[in-house]
């Protein structure tokens, strides 16, 4: 399935696998890699989206930015370094990091080798 298909499609209440695959990868300017894996609203009406981000080792990581909704971040390769609200702190794979609405952060790859990590965002301004 096509990503473009799973946004036009909505997530409604069909059970269904992604397969990672099959996913379209994005490539940024700092070699960074990313697939958006599902972007839509439940039956119950909250809006979710799932992506995947891979930083290589070094890369510059994006501006810090403020969010208005909230993200799950899954670290499954790597070490990130999380910094928000005046502190960093350090996340190794296996780890996950909340991120609550309205919070100014960034993420830096805090390895020798890349960090890939799950972002899932819900509510807010996600399907803006």
């Amino acid at each position: 399935m096509k990503s473009d298909e799973i946004k036009a499609g909505g997530l409604g209440s069909e059970s269904r696998v992604f397969s990672f695959g099959s996913l379209p990868v994005r490539t940024g300017a700092n070699g960074s890699e990313g697939r958006d894996v599902l972007h839509g609203a439940v039956v119950t009406g909250e809006p979710v989206a799932l992506h995947e981000s891979m930083q290589p080792a070094g890369a510059k990581p994006n501006p810090a930015h403020r969010i208005e909704h909230t993200e799950v971040i899954c670290v499954r390769e790597g070490a990130l370094e999380f910094d928000h609200d005046g502190r960093t702190e350090r996340v190794d794979a296996g780890g996950v990091i909340f991120v609550a609405k309205g919070t100014m952060h960034t993420l830096r790859n805090a390895g020798d080798g890349a960090a890939a990590y799950f972002v899932f965002a819900i509510g807010g301004d996600i399907n803006k």
